[in-house]
Parts: structure tokens; sequence; C-alpha cells
């Protein structure tokens, strides 16, 4: 095995914007690896977590994708309640859309399940909001416009009851 180099604390915030570059180019694991080495140095870096959390679930369309605990437990680290309602939305979203993407038997409901999860995240991100920020709001406008746009992305119980009908 390897010892990892730990990176110094002058170098975080050059770190953090290389995190950033790398997720811009579709290559999260890089940024993944980067979050990792600045949270040894400053576990409680915000940026950082946020950032690894992101990377994390720019890897949903991978064939092995985060685990769902770990994400949970970075949310749980964020500082502040909106920001761990409207990653932990973030989460379900990005989830959901995966799903969607990779398709398959049962990829509406179970996209529809995530969705629905999201939007209600980000209505409870809303009321904790800072004044002036509409993310929560934007975020769930999306999920909103996925779920009128797809007929498949439905509850399991109406896409049964569709295929009945058939």
């Amino acid at each position: 095995m390897f010892t990892l180099k730990p990176l110094s604390r002058p170098g975080i915030p050059a770190a953090l914007q290389k995190a950033e570059r790398y997720r811009l180019l579709n290559e999260p694991w890089e940024a993944e690896s980067i979050c990792r080495d600045v949270l040894a140095v400053e576990p409680d870096n915000q940026a950082a977590l946020i950032a690894l959390i992101l990377s994390l679930t720019d890897q949903f369309n991978r064939e092995l994708g985060p685990d769902p605990a770990e994400l949970k437990a970075l949310v749980g680290r964020l500082g502040t309640e909106y920001e761990q309602l409207y990653y932990a939305a973030i989460i379900a979203e990005r989830h959901g859309k995966a799903r969607l993407a990779r398709g398959g038997p049962g990829a509406g409901p179970v996209a529809y399940e995530f969705l629905r999860d999201a939007m209600d995240l980000y209505e409870r991100a809303e009321r904790a909001r800072p004044a002036g920020n509409d993310s929560a709001l934007l975020r769930w406008n999306t999920c909103a416009r996925i779920l009128m746009r797809h007929e498949n992305v439905r509850p399991l119980a109406e896409e049964r009851v569709e295929a009945q009908l058939e």
C-alpha cells in the first residue's frame, strides 16, 4: 500500500479550484480524490464537503456509484440546516435522474420516488433558505419539469394501472 501525501494548508484553495475544474471536465473521480485530500487536512472545510458530495453524485451514472451511507454522513457535516436539506435534495434529484438515464424495468417509478423526495427536501430547504437564495426553487422546478415531461416517470401504482389498461 501507499501512504498518501498530505496537502499543505496554503495549497487548499488552489486544490479546491482544481477539484471544481475536474468536475467541469467530467472527471468526478479526480475531484473526489482532491476533496478527500483537503478534508484530511481540514475535516470541516465546507467547500470541500460540498465539492465531495457533488463529485460523488456526479458518479451516479457509473456502475459502482457512491455509498449512500457516506453521502448521508457528509450531508450531516454541513454547517446549516439549509445546506443539509439542499444537498440531501441534490443527492435525491441526481439519483433519480441517473436511474432515469439508465432506464430498464422499473426505472420510471424509481426515478419518480427519488425526484419526489428531492422536491420535498427542496421545499423544506426553501423555508430555511437565506434571503435572496432561490436555488431550492430553481431545483424544485427542474424536478417538476422532469416529472411533467416524462410519461414513464410515475408512481409504481399508476404505472401498473396504465399497463393493465393497454
